[in-house]
């Protein structure tokens, strides 16, 4: 398929102005004073303006610098040599208890160089927001820690997460080619499987579209993803960053995503986000997850879109 010359109208985004434009700056400001980053400039994300505008970003810790270089992504890929910033937990607590959040997604670079591959840092992270922050509401988007069970048992049962998230990225046939070679489908699927085992109150991941993949395979792969008991999936287009990166095979249409949500909620999926522009950090399921994790003690159903109950483990 020849792709168009421009991206479709569907695709493109506005610049923000007004108020807007002041609280992206405002919110660049406050994480460069501190010398975080956000993923959401690292990975060039189409919604940061929207974002930011709104007041909110997600925070990518453990540096800027991956171990990994999956052909997706923008990320610099590196060797660490095992360092950390031991100060990192503090700032970033201190500094989204400055924005006054009501959620957060914190993510982070592989880091293979370290012994439990970032867990501790990450659950420390967590505790430090919640100190600060007692009512924020904590995602943590995680790696695969190479399949260790031990380093996921230390981010939900130390760190404590109210939701606990890792990207399957790509269908399982496309995983050799696109991610790195020490990142598998079965080892995704059972990293998000024991963190739900480990007593994860809600597990999220994301599949980016548009890399070869057929429709039919996008759907047995919201069913696998089902048969481990993911409760939130997003669904977006996959972007090419630079031209050293894997190529846009198509621009999916629309109308393909909407099916796709239809499809995964009839799956059993307690929340599907699916459009051009979703992304694995997307402020439709986390507006979704906070008004959920809120009525944690109620076993009342949440109704979705299309009317019909659903419900995320919390709730049972």
């Amino acid at each position: 398929m020849t792709l168009p010359a421009r991206k479709p109208d569907w695709l493109r985004v506005r610049l923000p102005a007004g108020p807007q434009q002041e609280e992206f700056q405002g919110i660049k400001a406050r994480f460069r004073s501190r010398g975080l980053h956000t993923v959401c400039e690292e990975a060039g994300c189409p919604n940061i303006f929207e974002c930011w505008g709104q007041g909110t970003a997600t925070v990518m810790i453990l540096g800027e610098t991956c171990t990994r270089g999956c052909r997706f992504c923008s990320v610099k890929t590196g060797k660490p040599g095992g360092v950390v910033d031991r100060n990192e937990p503090e700032n970033t607590a201190v500094s989204l208890m400055e924005m006054g959040l009501a959620y957060v997604v914190l993510t982070m670079v592989d880091r293979d160089d370290l012994p439990d591959g970032g867990a501790a840092h990450v659950a420390e992270t967590v505790r430090r927001i919640k100190h600060y922050s007692p009512k924020l509401r904590v995602e943590t988007l995680v790696g695969d820690f190479r399949g260790n069970h031990d380093d996921v048992e230390t981010v939900v049962q130390e760190g404590r997460p109210d939701v606990f998230a890792h990207n399957v990225e790509v269908v399982p046939r496309l995983q050799r080619t696109i991610r790195d070679a020490r990142c598998s489908w079965d080892q995704s699927v059972e990293v998000l499987g024991a963190a739900k085992e480990l007593g994860s109150r809600v597990t999220k991941t994301s599949l980016m579209v548009g890399l070869g993949e057929s429709s039919d395979e996008v759907i047995e792969s919201m069913k696998l993803l089902r048969d481990a008991d993911v409760d939130v999936l997003t669904i977006g287009q996959y972007l090419r960053p630079t031209k050293r990166h894997a190529s846009v095979e198509r621009y999916v249409e629309p109308e393909e995503f909407a099916e796709y949500e239809k499809v995964g909620l009839n799956l059993g999926f307690s929340f599907v986000a699916s459009g051009p522009l979703v992304r694995s950090s997307y402020r439709a399921a986390e507006a979704f997850l906070s008004g959920v994790l809120a009525e944690a003690d109620s076993v009342e159903p949440v109704m979705n879109r299309y009317g019909k109950k659903r419900t995320l483990s919390v709730l049972t």
